[in-house]
């Protein structure tokens, strides 16, 4: 019994030191992150900052990093916007018409958006825009980034779409609703967790995507913030940690100010309700 009771112990204690260690792990280049834009000479190291503000006095000075968090926040806006309002128009579709291979066209969707990456896509991806004439502007690189969303989007939201009551929607039409207002008014409303969940996963996707807008962006007063740190390095070609190291922060503030409004509304918890 006193053996039994001392593996178990040890075993908590191993656990725990597991925790500890997998937490350190992930808490070292947070910690990096918090104190590397106030110290005057950052480091790859976590160490006592050199405190100072001339690093974001230096960023500032730079005329396309501000414009770049702008051009960020208009490509995943727009993006989200497009993807949002396509795969809830396609999921609804989906979940209420009987077609053959219904199913099969889902998973399908969903395995070739897995297999075909953006790296697989880049020379295709680069000649259809330019067939399209949308090279060097973001309505191409919104279409690009939504049509690698939309096959996982609509796969999520079509199971919201499956879990809407039919007889809400019988209900709304014995009233006399279009099908139009039972979508906006009926089915939405309650599928609206799902859909806050794909909008907030789209931005995120969009926010840190590099290789799409490197791609087809060649002016600089257009390109994302996400390119735009590719550029931040020294004369000598080595990377400057102090507007890597601010920049950084600043990128991450939006994403964090998104988390922290979604938490606040829906939480953990998955719910809805009927517009009256």
């Amino acid at each position: 019994m006193i053996l039994r009771t001392g593996r178990s112990v040890i075993s908590r204690v191993l656990f725990v030191v597991f925790l500890v260690a997998v937490g350190a792990f992930f808490a070292i280049p947070l910690a990096w992150l918090m104190v590397a834009p106030f110290d005057a000479s950052p480091s790859m190291s976590v160490q006592w900052p050199d405190w100072t503000l001339a690093n974001f006095r230096t960023l500032a000075e730079n005329p396309y990093a501000l414009r770049s968090i702008g051009n960020s926040l208009l490509l995943a806006v727009g993006t989200m916007a497009v993807t949002v309002v396509t795969a809830t128009l396609a999921s609804y579709a989906l979940s209420r018409v009987r077609i053959p291979g219904r199913d099969a066209l889902l998973y399908g969707m969903l395995l070739l958006s897995s297999i075909v990456t953006g790296t697989a896509a880049m020379v295709p991806t680069f000649q259809l825009m330019t067939a399209v004439n949308l090279i060097d502007t973001r309505t191409g690189v919104a279409l690009v980034l939504t049509g690698g969303l939309l096959p996982t989007v609509i796969f999520i939201l079509k199971d919201f779409m499956d879990s809407v009551p039919r007889s809400y929607e019988e209900s709304a039409r014995l009233y006399g609703a279009s099908r139009l207002q039972v979508l906006t008014h009926v089915v939405v409303p309650v599928a609206r967790p799902g859909i806050a969940f794909v909008a907030i996963w789209g931005m995120v996707q969009v926010w840190g995507n590099f290789l799409v807008p490197f791609l087809l962006l060649r002016d600089p007063n257009t390109q994302p913030a996400a390119v735009l740190m590719y550029t931040f390095y020294t004369e000598a070609g080595q990377a400057d940690l102090r507007l890597i190291s601010v920049f950084s922060l600043i990128f991450v503030a939006p994403v964090l100010v998104i988390y922290l409004v979604v938490n606040r509304k829906f939480g953990f918890r998955f719910f809805g309700g009927i517009k009256a």
